[in-house]
């Protein structure tokens, strides 16, 4: 799994919720495009809004919550996670 600039706790867990919904990096769309909102210069030339898809379920989710991109792209496989785990009539508890 990529390194996302979190606790090793955080990361493992998101891990761990990942391969128990059978969810693979394989069968994830991610693309990384401008945020919008506030932040003006640093904004407007990094891409640091995540897209991702998750393939078989056809679930999207963007992220721009932070200014960094690999913290953007933890968020947005959490929020995936718990997509899914909703649809699935799962309950989610967050760190």
């Amino acid at each position: 799994m990529i390194p996302f600039p979190v606790s090793e706790e955080k990361s493992r867990l998101l891990r761990e919720k990942m391969e128990s919904l059978g969810i693979r990096e394989e069968d994830l769309e991610e693309r990384f495009i401008r945020s919008s909102g506030a932040g003006g210069q640093k904004v407007n030339k990094t891409s640091s809004c995540v897209y991702l898809r998750h393939l078989p379920t056809g679930i999207e989710v963007k992220c721009m919550r932070e200014r960094s991109q690999s913290l953007n792209r933890f968020l947005a496989r959490r929020e995936l996670v718990e997509r899914i785990e909703r649809l699935m009539g799962r309950g989610t508890q967050r760190d």
